[in-house]
């Protein structure tokens, strides 16, 4: 089994997610309740749209039978389907500065790029198409939807370039992050599924805004990236911290200071909830302490 790890990805490492396959519905669904704190999300999969009732014909199947119709018109009737039309699939790939952290087995960048191969290579296998943006801290690259390798592969290595980026010194602008999701917006048509990865730490406000834009006429699915050190301080030490510009250090004795920290952690939690209770919107939540994100992530 391949599991990313560590501080950075490689773009062949992207590349070799195409392989690992996601397990069946069933299994994925037992795999998901011994998670605990995920929520499930209502996107379901491609299936059949009703298209019309039709007199019945000798061979069709007697479980489609429009009984209130047969009813009414006195002569069988059943009801005829057709496959679900194609939804093309558009990713947002957060490679910016707060991603980079992480306490357990992998950052949350690490884990990011990781759910988005999976994602992306299981889109291109259900063929449809796959296009989106990788959003970094001073950049962003824009990937239009097509159903073939080598755009998906273009976009994977995108991801993992924006990965290679990041270091201590990073800064986030927010200029940057709101034309990339004008540009976003811009890509996206009626009836698209969108998957945004992060842990929306970073200007809330504009995530906000873009969740309930893109769900007025798609589906959008949250993948939240947290860290375990994000939900409570570490063991009573004194401790020091730098963001590669300013070193502070804190006693994690202090009770008011835990309070606050998982206050604000908590906070966020609640916000992120809030977005996800829109009825197009839903949302996984994924540790960078998970040993396999394949199972978290099935069903998306």
């Amino acid at each position: 089994m391949s599991v990313l790890t560590g501080a950075w990805v490689e773009g062949r490492d992207l590349l070799s997610l195409r392989y690992r396959r996601f397990e069946a519905p069933d299994q994925a669904a037992r795999q998901l309740g011994r998670q605990a704190g995920l929520k499930l999300s209502r996107q379901k999969g491609r299936g059949v749209d009703f298209a019309e009732v039709r007199l019945y014909e000798p061979g069709d199947d007697v479980r489609t039978i429009d009984w209130r119709v047969t009813a009414r018109k006195q002569n069988v009737h059943t009801k005829v389907f057709r496959e679900e039309r194609e939804r093309p699939v558009l990713f947002l790939v957060d490679q910016s500065q707060s991603l980079f952290f992480g306490s357990r087995v992998r950052l949350k960048s690490v884990a990011a790029a990781e759910a988005a191969g999976l994602l992306a290579w299981q889109t291109l296998s259900d063929h449809d198409r796959v296009g989106g943006l990788v959003l970094g801290n001073q950049r962003y690259a824009v990937h239009r939807p097509y159903r073939s390798l080598r755009p998906v592969a273009r976009f994977l290595y995108d991801v993992a370039g924006f990965n290679r980026e990041l270091s201590r010194q990073g800064i986030i602008d927010r200029a940057v992050r709101s034309e990339a999701m004008l540009a976003l917006r811009r890509l996206v048509h009626t009836g698209f599924r969108i998957i945004l990865i992060s842990d929306f730490a970073t200007h809330f406000d504009l995530w906000q805004d873009l969740v309930y834009a893109l769900a007025r006429h798609n589906r959008v699915a949250l993948v939240h990236i947290v860290d375990p050190l994000e939900a409570d301080l570490p063991p009573a030490d004194l401790y020091a911290v730098t963001d590669g510009h300013t070193r502070l250090q804190f006693d994690s004795s202090d009770t008011r200071l835990r309070d606050r920290y998982r206050s604000r952690y908590a906070e966020r939690l609640a916000a992120i909830e809030a977005l996800s209770r829109h009825e197009y919107v839903s949302c996984r939540r994924i540790g960078t302490d998970a040993p396999d994100l394949l199972p978290l992530l099935s069903g998306l």
